[in-house]
């Protein structure tokens, strides 16, 4: 991998990790398996994806980008129970 592809890769993955950060802040004070909670969990994917196809990756990244989105989801989520 190219210098210049590693550092697309790197955005890409801090994208979905930082995206996910307000999100899952958030969705702390949702009640499980609601609309909101659902929506709160979901919304970032759109967006990544669709930085995903326009750096041209294949789907040998996905499962790097759902880890950044899920770490980012449950730091934020450890930020706000620590707020309480």
């Amino acid at each position: 991998m190219t210098p210049d592809r590693l550092l697309q890769l790197t955005g890409l993955l801090a994208f979905a990790l930082a995206s996910n950060l307000p999100l899952g802040y958030m969705r702390e004070t949702s009640r499980k398996f609601s609309v909101r909670w659902f929506v709160l969990v979901h919304l970032s994917i759109p967006f990544i994806i669709a930085l995903r196809l326009a750096l041209d990756f294949g789907w040998n990244v996905i499962p790097l980008t759902l880890a950044g989105a899920v770490i980012g989801q449950v730091v934020g989520s450890r930020i706000r129970r620590r707020q309480s």
